[in-house]
């Protein structure tokens, strides 16, 4: 994907972000015929799958990781593709029931993609030896650990490759990356290293995008503007443009990682979440972690455990994920998420099964990570911030990503974000948005 310069004349729309609800729409509209500026804070090089290049897009302080309150680490990926580049490809299904609560409905949406998008288990081939052992020892725990539906293209996949979360280099994990190559096949014109500031509103309707880049402020003009900058960046840009307020509550999906090690399996380079369980009611979920080596010592260095640092190859590790309370806030310059004391109840929960199944399986100096986050959403939620459809503060204006779920989450949102990019993108290129017509002398394409 090449960046280029914008052209002068106004937009039909502007998109701001490329992860899963932004490169979504984009496409939708690029393909309509519409002129699309997509405007990306990080960068479209291509992936490397380097741990050098990952922490360029997921561990600057401020930009890709925030340390908030109870010591907490939240990231998030600033790169093309936002967080999908970097995830572990795992395609949760949305809850149906929770949008149709709020007068949305996936399932056409979500019908299309399973067609389209390589969604699907991973053959046995590529599940490796530690998750193996992992499910092996959770079945005789007596969980129901079964395999997970990977956006994975097996053809491509090279077993026991460790780049899933550095940014798969090879082309076998989808990311948004796909669908934004797809945009600007179409005519969309992608900018990245482009910080948007603020959506300017004329007389209640959208009217464009203040953006810097390369030191430059710039202003680039739509009647349609679609913020997809995550959980953090939407309410942020809304707050900066006088649309949304100073502090936004939020849900964060805390992570806890619980490891153990083995004598009889040298490994630690296999697919992350391979197969897992999920207790929906209680809002827990598990599933295998095998992290990259590096990744693996941060976390053991987190927890104090330095005798651990060079056992990366023998340690089995287990995923406890919750479903966690909207609270906290997400102000202009900083993120605060405290743990709501139920959710410290749930994180306890799943790591006694996590050690249970770990115990199972044979392993010893078990201990786990303090906690961390991945999936920051809710603030800006459906019926709150935005409404049926995603329509947020201004005429033409629109959120589509992590930030609009509706209730807490504790799921993966790739898939879910899709799902919304292309109902979003149907309603806007289905003569459903009212056009507004930008002042100049140029003729412009229809909406």
């Amino acid at each position: 994907m090449q960046p280029v310069v914008p052209l002068s004349r106004p937009w039909d729309a502007i998109v701001v972000g490329t992860g899963p609800g932004g490169a979504t729409v984009a496409r939708a509209l690029a393909r309509a015929g519409m002129r699309v500026l997509v405007l990306e804070q990080g960068s479209a090089a291509p992936l490397e799958g380097t741990l050098k290049q990952m922490a360029g897009m997921g561990a600057i302080p401020g930009k890709g990781a925030f340390l908030h309150r109870d010591a907490s680490l939240l990231v998030q990926g600033v790169t093309a593709g936002g967080s999908s580049a970097l995830n572990f490809a795992t395609a949760s299904a949305p809850p149906i029931d929770m949008f149709a609560r709020h007068g949305i409905d996936l399932s056409d949406a979500l019908a299309s993609l399973r067609a389209e998008l390589p969604i699907a288990p991973l053959p046995d081939r590529l599940i490796g030896p530690m998750a193996t052992r992992i499910g092996d020892a959770a079945r005789a725990a007596g969980l129901d650990w079964h395999k997970l539906d990977k956006m994975i293209r097996p053809q491509t996949c090279r077993a026991g490759c460790w780049r899933c979360v550095y940014g798969c280099p090879y082309g076998a994990k989808w990311s948004a990356r796909d669908f934004l190559d797809q945009a600007i096949e179409h005519g969309a014109q992608l900018l990245d290293h482009a910080k948007a500031l603020r959506v300017v509103v004329n007389q209640g309707r959208a009217s464009g995008v203040e953006y810097v880049r390369d030191g430059s402020t710039a202003f680039a003009r739509a009647p349609i503007v679609v913020l997809a900058g995550g959980g953090v960046g939407s309410p942020r840009l809304l707050h900066a443009s006088s649309l949304g307020a100073r502090r936004s509550p939020f849900f964060s999906d805390p992570v806890i990682a619980v490891m153990g090690t083995v004598d009889d399996i040298d490994g630690g380079a296999e697919v992350p979440m391979a197969a897992g369980v999920r207790f929906d009611a209680d809002g827990i979920s598990l599933a295998d972690l095998t992290l990259p080596g590096p990744m693996y010592q941060a976390f053991a260095a987190q927890a104090g455990r330095l005798d651990r640092l060079l056992a990366h190859r023998r340690t089995l590790s287990i995923m406890v994920k919750i479903r966690d309370q909207i609270g906290g806030a997400v102000g202009p310059h900083w993120v605060s998420k405290p743990l709501h004391p139920s959710d410290r109840i749930k994180l306890a929960a799943g790591v006694a099964m996590a050690r249970d199944v770990l115990q199972h399986a044979g392993a010893s100096h078990i201990f786990a990570s303090h906690h961390f986050a991945a999936h920051p959403g809710g603030s800006v939620r459906i019926g709150a911030g935005v409404d049926s459809k995603l329509q947020a503060g201004a005429a033409g204006l629109y959120v589509c990503d992590a930030s609009v779920i509706p209730e807490a989450w504790g799921l993966p949102p790739t898939l879910t974000l899709l799902c919304l990019g292309v109902r979003l993108g149907a309603y806007l290129t289905q003569g459903c948005a009212v056009p507004i017509p930008v002042a100049d002398s140029e003729t412009r394409t229809p909406i």
